[in-house]
């Protein structure tokens, strides 16, 4: 009996929280809504949606849930074909390859920090949101959305640190939360600019 209630409280942990997801999924809305051509907007608000669940989650319980990871990568695969109808099967496979070399990229990094320092760096969860990147951005941005997420998770760290928080090498960090608001804000300025 103990063990089911903590399961459906990490139930309950691993969804989102209704009044961020409405509140910031309404803005990023509205905003692509405003800025973008239909398509990319639909393709923006659908990213949006599952990037502040997987953000939302990831701060609170240091997981991402498969629901997020694996949704962003399909979604990812279907944006591209949905938004390249001129060749949607080239876009597709395209997004897929990106995908598996994002996610061996970060699984490499994963594996390299594991064997130097004998512990877990990143979660797999991290490996398949990064494959959801690889789906969703061009090659040329990709190292740019991470360098987003890891700049955030560097100056929340720095702050915590001047605020008098005992910061140490084992210290735990969400960095989902940080690659998730990264990958939708890089793909938003790509279509913007785009």
């Amino acid at each position: 009996m103990i063990e089911a209630r903590a399961t459906t409280a990490l139930e309950h942990d691993l969804r989102p929280n209704p009044a961020v997801l409405c509140g910031a999924g309404g803005a990023v809305a509205l905003i692509s809504a405003l800025s973008l051509p239909w398509p990319l907007a639909i393709a923006s608000i659908t990213l949006a949606a599952l990037m502040i669940a997987g953000a939302d989650i990831d701060a609170r319980t240091y997981l991402i849930p498969d629901t997020v990871s694996c949704g962003a990568l399909l979604a990812g695969i279907l944006a591209a074909a949905f938004l390249d109808p001129s060749a949607p099967w080239p876009a597709a496979g395209t997004a897929i390859a990106r995908a598996v070399g994002t996610a061996l990229a970060l699984a490499t990094v994963r594996w390299c920090y594991g064997l130097l320092k004998k512990r877990e760096g990143l979660g797999f969860g991290d490996i398949k949101l990064a494959a959801a990147v690889g789906a969703w951005l061009p090659l040329a941005d990709i190292p740019l959305c991470f360098a987003v997420a890891t700049s955030s998770a560097l100056v929340t760290v720095i702050l915590a640190r001047l605020r008098g928080q005992g910061i140490d090498a084992t210290m735990k960090l969400p960095f989902g939360a940080f690659l998730c608001p990264a990958l939708w804000l890089v793909f938003y300025a790509g279509a913007l600019a785009g």
